[in-house]
């Protein structure tokens, strides 16, 4: 701990975002970086607390003690060696990680400024690559062994990553065109370039991880599955939560009604070169659009829609608002405080409500027009258990010509398989961080490691 009186004489500096009207105008990355010199001052606020609640908090179990000390006297080689002997990519973690850790940090118990861990870890990994400190890993000893992994998403890449560091022959089979999944296809560029992306996967594959793009593996298609199971000594599945939840109300089917993650995707093709038809394509262009979903994925939308070119934007949420301020009484410190998000998104132009239910999609000639909706009230069950819905107020109507549902997804149901296949991330847990997703495919690296060295 280089400067014990730190986290007592330096406030909390975050590097912010681009200024609002310059930022909607494009979808390069929103956030600003600080200085060298400000980031090794924000790094010597950590107070290397006896007990570390942050590595607590974090599903990695990131050092962030060690390597904030590191980052603070400027040692950036070691400070990339603490940091990556937990996290195999914290370019990812450190630009979309709601940061567990520091909402856990005493300091945020103490005064409300946590240290900035995940920019810290972003400018660490960043800098590790500027100074060549990364290098591809070409020595590995194989121990003869194949492993399949299916989906390259976050908890795909852990899982090999790890896998081929320990020897085995490990093939990624990925039904889209390239590799990331959610990073790839759900996140928006503002948020993460996919240029970080194709760096990470050119690493591994020069340390002689094989994509397959374009293969969609039928999990139900026992015949298909048991061809793939013994071909490899084993099979890691982590295909994510592929099903959207939907909302069955009258009207669905009108053009203009769309899964978040249609929208999404999409804008993410096309800003990679991928033409789509007029027909086929989706955009706010002009239009008042209704978000369904108080989430980070509705927040994308946000974000997106205004960059289309949009009218308004609208977003409610079936459930209370959260609590305002940094507390939360009904999560104290150091768990996750579930209070109200303002993201970058949210910034640029958004009318939010809370207690809104969907009643029906509303059309003319077959084209959305607006929602109505009604709001509503949360009672306590009697019986105990979910609480209880009850109308409040008269329905109304939103204006809107397109409609994006991001009401999360459904956790998908796998079979019995055979004892040398396993199933990891959201695919196992169902929806949830990237953050935990890569933790899960760390943990089944290493049971797959276990279980083939018997």
């Amino acid at each position: 701990m280089g400067n014990p009186k730190a986290f007592l004489e330096i406030h909390r500096q975050e590097a912010g975002y681009r200024p609002i009207h310059d930022r909607i105008h494009d979808f390069g990355e929103v956030e600003q970086t600080l200085s060298t010199r400000e980031r090794k001052l924000q790094a010597s606020r950590c107070m290397d607390c006896g007990v570390p609640f942050c590595h607590w908090a974090c599903p990695l179990g990131n050092k962030a003690p060690e390597w904030n000390d590191a980052l603070y006297k400027g040692d950036w080689e070691l400070a990339f060696k603490l940091l990556t002997s937990t996290n195999p990519f914290p370019e990812f973690t450190g630009r979309i990680c709601p940061a567990l850790c520091e909402k856990a940090c005493v300091l945020n118990r103490f005064n409300h400024e946590p240290t900035t861990n995940r920019e810290d870890e972003c400018a660490i990994i960043e800098g590790a690559f500027r100074e060549g400190y990364i290098q591809p890993k070409t020595d590995i000893e194989r121990n003869g062994k194949k492993v399949a992994v299916i989906g390259a998403g976050p908890a795909g890449l852990a899982a090999a990553n790890d896998l081929n560091k320990m020897g085995y022959k490990v093939t990624v089979f990925e039904k889209n065109e390239a590799a990331g999944g959610l990073l790839r296809y759900g996140i928006p560029n503002f948020k993460l370039n996919k240029a970080i992306i194709d760096r990470r996967i050119a690493l591994l594959e020069a340390e002689g991880i094989e994509f397959r793009y374009g293969v969609a593996v039928d999990l139900g298609n026992l015949v298909e599955l048991e061809k793939l199971v013994n071909d490899f000594s084993a099979v890691v599945i982590s295909t994510g939560t592929p099903t959207a939840r939907d909302l069955k109300a009258p009207g669905r089917e009108l053009k203009g009604v769309h899964f978040a993650l249609e929208l999404l995707s999409q804008q993410n093709r096309v800003l990679a070169g991928i033409e789509f038809g007029k027909d086929e394509r989706i955009t706010a262009k002009d239009k008042d659009v209704l978000v369904i979903g108080g989430g980070d994925t509705g927040s994308d939308c946000i974000g997106t829609a205004h960059r289309q070119g949009c009218k308004s934007v609208t977003q409610i949420e079936i459930m209370p608002k959260p609590v305002e301020g940094p507390e939360d009484p009904q999560n104290p410190w150091p768990n996750w405080p579930r209070t109200l998000k303002t993201t970058s998104s949210h910034e640029e132009g958004c009318t939010r409500r809370w207690n809104i239910n969907t009643l029906e999609f509303l059309g003319e000639n077959g084209k959305l027009t607006g929602v109505k909706v009604q709001e509503i009230d949360w009672k306590p069950n009697p019986e105990g258990g979910r609480p209880i819905m009850v109308e409040k107020g008269k329905p109304e109507i939103i204006k809107a010509e397109l409609c994006l549902l991001a009401m999360g997804f459904l956790k998908p149901e796998h079979p019995e398989y055979p004892k040398n296949v396993f199933v990891c991330g959201d695919s196992a847990n169902g929806a949830s961080l990237v953050v935990r997703a890569m933790a899960s495919g760390k943990q089944t690296a290493t049971a797959v490691h276990r279980f083939l060295s018997k």
